[in-house]
């Protein structure tokens, strides 16, 4: 079986008055991710490793960030496009992880949720979607809880046709 792998990052900076949205989850923090959608940086990592993974256009280019019609967008928007992108061209998700990297807030409490999200609009069993999160640290601005980075790799494979 032939596969393609596609790699995706985003970090935004933490900010007052936003709510914090990973993977589609409002988690309980006093700042949340600056960006010109929600921010949800997990997600937007997801749909550039993806959109890598065939050799599209990154989600800067589908989406750009100076057009109105994308403020305040939920990024599962920019995953199910990025989907529908990997499947015009033949392919599906077969894998996906997913590396968050933050000081804080403590990550772990939200997996679960953050996880039934990404198995639902993926359209993945459980065993093919990793989610962790780590610290740099105290290094670096994710070190000082100025921001959060995500980093994601994808795995699509192509569809066979059925007979």
């Amino acid at each position: 079986m032939s596969f393609r792998v596609g790699i995706g990052f985003d970090a935004h900076r933490l900010v007052a008055g936003r709510s914090l949205i990973l993977g589609g989850v409002v988690i309980d923090y006093p700042r949340g991710l600056e960006g010109h959608s929600d921010g949800d940086a997990l997600l937007h990592a997801i749909a550039d490793a993806l959109l890598g993974a065939v050799a599209a256009a990154d989600i800067g280019s589908l989406f750009p960030s100076d057009d109105v019609r994308y403020q305040g967008l939920p990024s599962r928007h920019f995953v199910e496009k990025a989907l529908a992108i990997v499947s015009e061209r033949g392919h599906r998700v077969f894998h996906v992880d997913v590396v968050v990297i933050a000081q804080e807030p403590k990550l772990s409490p939200y997996f679960s949720a953050i996880r039934e999200n990404l198995l639902t609009l993926l359209g993945l069993p459980r065993e093919s979607v990793g989610l962790k999160a780590t610290t740099t640290d105290g290094m670096g601005f994710t070190g000082r809880s100025e921001g959060i980075a995500v980093q994601t790799i994808a795995t699509v494979v192509p569809v066979r046709e059925q007979k």
